[in-house]
């Protein structure tokens, strides 16, 4: 098997993120092939003893079990790595497994972790629970707030985590000044970036250490697998996150790598045009949830807080945004109303996808959590698609009237 197009680091260097999703990381058998191999095998064979001795020893390359490398896997990771602009990326089974390990691989007891408050939820149980079980030690704060960033720094400050934008209240980030603080104090930052993904925003040119991602989400962007990744230097990945995952396992599919990569092929022009598509749709539904009494949390529109900051540090605003009705009363009245768009707790895919966050994706947080959130029983979170964006208008426009908006 040979390695042929974006392999060369000189030459995908000058490549922009649209070409190296197309092109980077591509191997070649013997035969050719203009799409990438599935090679679904969980084991290898080697032409003699000395060199599957020295393949683990780490003496030479090559492939020694499936747990650990994979060539189809090892293609999407190395695609990965080139479009975030970092030196190596590791795949994971999904969104969380890579949120899991990127922080588990580096905190030990004693340590401390500064979060984000508006997160997933499975990310705050994360930090609120599941770390503090280990005696790592958390706090968690507005991303918002400059400020509190360095408020929270303790003399054991390991690791920032947060998520820009964030799921699902579509909080901001400053990136630049939260990364360069870290760096400043030794503290190691974790972007999950699935929000935007490696063609709209990429947080190492800002000055993240590691960004994680749910591959399932935009990546994908067809609703067809779990996936996940994790991108950091060289050392990083191999001294840090690789113990960690070699021996606890969160290994990707083969089937499942082939696909995210088809999926990053069309990645770049899926994303430009949902944020487009999303920005229009915003721009149809502001007037009228704001006439409600209702508040409009979209990056794309002027009206977001960190508006001139998204367009900073983002190439697009993604295809999702929220927007709050004020009761679980009228959001479900409008999601019962829709016809066209889905209800569906999934987001980055190519259909139009509704849900209610509170009573979701965000259930397991509990009324007070979801209040420091600002998860709100009346607000809706919305993936939008590739749909004609005036039968998107048309179908919201009635699923309103039904809700008495």
């Amino acid at each position: 098997m040979k390695k042929t197009t974006g392999m060369d680091r000189a030459a995908t260097s000058k490549w922009r993120p649209a070409t190296r999703a197309v092109r980077a990381g591509t191997w070649r058998s013997e035969h050719g092939e203009t799409s990438e191999a599935m090679y679904l095998t969980s084991g290898y064979t080697y032409d003699d003893a000395q060199t599957v001795a020295d393949r683990f020893a780490g003496e030479a390359d090559g492939m020694t079990y499936s747990r650990l490398q994979n060539p189809t896997v090892a293609m999407l990771e190395e695609r990965i790595a080139m479009m975030e602009g970092a030196e190596a990326a590791r795949a994971q089974t999904s969104g969380m497994a890579a949120m899991t390990a990127s922080l588990l691989c580096q905190l030990s007891v004693g340590d401390h972790c500064v979060a984000a408050r508006a997160a997933f939820g499975s990310c705050r149980w994360l930090v609120d629970h599941l770390l503090p079980r280990f005696g790592i030690e958390t706090t968690v704060i507005d991303s918002a707030d400059n400020a509190a960033w360095e408020a929270a720094i303790r003399p054991n400050t390991k690791v920032f985590f947060f998520e820009t934008p964030a799921n699902p209240t579509l909080d901001i980030v400053d990136l630049e000044h939260v990364c360069g603080l870290a760096r400043a104090h030794g503290i190691t930052t974790v972007v999950d970036n699935a929000f935007a993904g490696p063609t709209l925003q990429r947080p190492m040119e800002f000055g993240a250490d590691v960004v994680a991602y749910s591959a399932t989400k935009i990546m994908d962007g067809q609703g067809r697998v779990l996936a996940g990744a994790i991108c950091g230097s060289e050392e990083w990945i191999t001294e840090t996150l690789m113990p960690f995952q070699r021996n606890t396992g969160p290994t990707l599919s083969a089937f499942n790598a082939w696909v995210v990569m088809k999926g990053l092929e069309t990645l770049n022009l899926r994303a430009q045009r949902q944020s487009a598509n999303a920005v229009a749709l915003g721009e149809f539904l502001e007037p009228r949830v704001t006439a409600a009494g209702g508040r409009m949390l979209h990056p794309g529109l002027a009206s977001h807080p960190r508006h001139e900051m998204a367009l900073k540090q983002m190439d697009a605003t993604g295809p999702i945004f929220a927007f709050d009705l004020g009761t679980q009363t009228r959001a479900f009245a409008l999601l019962d109303a829709l016809e066209l768009i889905d209800i569906s707790n999934n987001i980055g895919d190519a259909k139009s996808l509704m849900c209610h966050p509170a009573s979701t994706t965000h259930a397991n947080m509990g009324e007070d959590g979801r209040a420091e959130m600002g998860v709100t029983d009346g607000l809706l979170r919305i993936n939008v698609g590739l749909e004609d964006v005036a039968d998107l208008a048309e179908d919201m426009d009635q699923a309103l009237k039904s809700a008495g908006l």
